[in-house]
Order: structure tokens, then C-alpha cells, then sequence
């Protein structure tokens, strides 16, 4: 997905009641999860999940030069132009219906939209999309929110506890690595937040004067480093893989029953050090790269 305007953007057509019936009780809707740093989509057919995909955030200023109408006419072509795009790489089998009988019949569907957003900015672009919805806390069936907590936070425990059952526990290794546990009557215990992984690499480089910007090793580092580099790897990793095993202990003692799930950007790489390094706490941990969208499913 661009991150401006195409200079080929051309108003489509009204089609105010081209959805009208269309789908039935099948109807698809898109749900679009905004995180921090990327835009996380969900196709769904009723509440089936049938695929889901990144792409990068819009770009607000430039969007922002557009009149209201062309704003939520270009959504809807960012929306459908989303989808074409999997399509066109095989990563995704349309489902046979009127609405994607052809791409031009899909680039004219302003689907429905569910949208769940943890930054301001590109929360306030989409509403501007002619069929949306906005998911908050107060929807959400589970007791003891916060009115801070993230709803990425809170849809991602919900729908890990949805699927595996409830007490949960939910890390989600992304641009912050958070733990947020439920206990057995879907009631929020508590949780913390620190830095992601690759948060704490960029702001080493960026907030230190010699430091590099480097990336993640592939495997566990050598935790006695001979160089920066290398040094920087294992501090980053060795205290995020400690710190993920203490939370996770802590848990099991308070809940032993509980489920463990991880989602977000690094936790397959999370994952593979956990295991590395204490390989009976990570065989306890649920990868659930989907645990958003089951809390939206939700929400249908």
C-alpha cells in the first residue's frame, strides 16, 4: 500500500446501494487493526477469519489534503486495492460472491470496517471511511478495564482467552512487548509494558552517541560479547528472554492452569530465544499471530 496519493485517483462512481443484499448472511467485512508501527488487516466471511496482512501506516498530511469526499472515496480504493494486492500474489481466495465477481466490482464496495486503533492520528483518518466502526473499551466483554489500557491490549486477551480458554495470559512482542493476564471470570488482573525488542535496539543508536543500529540475531547470541555489535545483541536479548521467563513464572504461580499465548511482529523470534535459553517455559507458550482478530470476531 502507497503511503500518498496515486496520481491516478479518480473518484469511482456512487454506489449507494451496491452492498444493499449483497452478501447475505455471509456478509465480509474488513478488520483493521492499527498498531504502532504497521496497519494489520483481517478478512472476514461471517466470522470466519480467511486471511490476514500488513502494510505500512497512511500518510496522514497527505491524505489530509483531500476534501471529506475524496478522503472516503480514496479509503475505500486503499481498502480494495489492499485486498487486489494479496489476491493478485495468491495469498488470498476471494470468496466466490457478487461482491468479488470482478476487480471492478471490488474497487466499487465500500466494505464494512472495523477498525481497533492504538494511535490517534491514523484513528482519525479513517473515520472518515463511509462504513465504519470504531471498537472501544466499554464494548469489550471483560471486567476491570482501565481507561488507558490499549484496545489492542484488551482485544488480543480477549480473543486469546476465546480461544484457549480462560485464566490467560497474553505477550504481544511488538513495537512494545506487553503482558496483559484474565483471570477464569474474564476479569483484566494486570499487566506491564516495557520497550520491544526492536525498540530497544533503535533507541540505543538513536539516544547514545557511538552505539550502532543493529538488527536481531538470527539465533540466541553469545551472551559475553568481544564487540558492540554483538554486546548490544545480548544485553537486548538476553534481558527481554529473562524478563519474558520471570513474567510467565510469576503467572504459572498465581494461575497454574492458565494458557500462555504470543503475538505480535517479534514473537517468532521471541519464541526461538525462549526456547533457546529455557526451553521448559517457552514449550508452555501458544504462538497466536491472530489473537487480535479472534477478539474482533467479537465484535462481527
Amino acid at each position: 500500500m502507497e503511503n500518498s496519493i496515486p496520481d491516478n485517483f479518480r473518484s469511482p462512481p456512487r454506489t449507494d446501494n451496491l452492498i444493499s443484499g449483497l452478501i447475505g448472511k455471509d456478509q465480509i467485512k474488513i478488520a483493521l487493526a492499527i498498531g504502532n508501527s504497521r496497519l494489520h488487516w483481517g478478512l472476514f466471511v461471517g466470522k470466519t477469519l480467511e486471511k490476514t496482512w500488513d502494510t505500512e501506516h497512511l500518510n496522514a498530511d497527505t491524505v489530509s489534503r483531500l476534501s471529506e469526499q475524496e478522503k472516503a472515496k480514496y479509503l475505500v480504493q486503499t481498502v480494495t486495492r489492499s485486498i487486489e494486492e494479496v489476491s493478485s500474489q495468491n495469498l488470498l481466495s476471494l470468496p466466490a460472491t457478487p461482491a468479488f465477481s470482478s476487480p471492478h466490482t471490488l474497487s466499487l464496495v465500500p466494505l464494512p470496517l472495523i477498525v481497533a486503533s492504538v494511535v490517534t492520528q491514523q484513528t482519525a483518518i479513517w473515520q472518515s471511511y463511509p462504513n465504519v466502526r470504531i471498537i472501544t473499551l466499554d464494548q469489550l466483554p471483560i471486567g476491570g478495564l482501565y481507561p488507558t489500557l490499549g484496545i489492542d491490549r484488551a482485544l488480543a486477551v480477549l480473543g486469546a482467552g476465546n480461544q484457549f480458554g480462560w485464566p490467560v495470559l497474553l505477550i504481544d512482542a511488538g513495537t512494545a512487548l506487553t503482558f496483559t493476564g484474565a483471570d477464569v471470570n474474564r476479569y483484566l488482573f494486570g499487566g506491564a509494558i516495557l520497550p520491544g525488542l526492536g525498540l530497544q535496539l533503535s533507541s540505543l543508536s538513536k539516544k547514545t552517541a557511538a552505539l550502532p543500529l543493529i538488527s536481531l540475531p538470527e539465533n540466541l547470541p553469545h551472551r559475553w560479547a568481544k564487540d558492540t555489535a554483538g554486546a548490544i545483541q545480548s544485553g537486548v536479548v538476553y534481558a527481554a528472554v529473562a524478563g519474558v521467563r520471570d513474567f510467565i513464572e510469576d503467572w504459572r504461580c498465581l494461575f497454574p492452569d492458565s494458557k500462555i499465548a504470543v503475538t505480535g511482529g517479534d514473537r517468532t523470534m521471541l519464541l526461538k530465544y525462549l526456547t533457546a535459553a529455557f526451553p521448559d517455559t517457552a514449550s508452555a507458550v501458544i504462538d497466536a499471530p491472530e489473537a487480535i482478530f479472534w477478539g474482533i470476531t467479537h465484535e462481527l
